[in-house]
């Protein structure tokens, strides 16, 4: 059973950083994990996916968001920098079941339960 915790969310002051992490269980190698994230009264938005050698990211992230992964530890994690207030949510680790990177809340089969982010201004 695929199961996805995240850790490392909280409050954090504008242009400061903040680093997310999810830890993996169940899953096979080199599946593509991905970030999410939801702010109140917003659908869902992709963030940003890793693969086993390849990455994407939302235009609105590009520069100050960097995903990498631990295959050893099987973890993802998302380092968060120049954080501004748009950029609050919950955010919530994702993997899908095939290695391929996606962009679509669809794509991805498991989910974690979410961490908070706030930005102050």
């Amino acid at each position: 059973q695929v199961q996805l915790v995240e850790s490392g969310g909280g409050l954090v002051q504008a242009g400061g950083s903040l680093r997310l992490s999810c830890a993996a269980s169940g899953l096979t190698l080199n599946k593509a994990l991905g970030w999410f994230r939801q702010a109140p009264g917003k659908e869902r938005a992709f963030v940003a996916a890793i693969g086993r050698d390849s990455w994407i990211y939302a235009d609105s992230v590009k520069g100050r968001f960097t995903i990498s992964r631990d295959n050893a530890k099987n973890t993802v994690s998302l380092q968060m920098n120049n954080l501004e207030p748009e950029d609050t949510a919950v955010y919530y680790c994702a993997a899908r079941s095939g290695s391929l990177l996606f962009t679509q809340r669809r794509d991805y089969a498991y989910w974690g339960q979410g961490t908070q982010v706030t930005v102050s201004s």
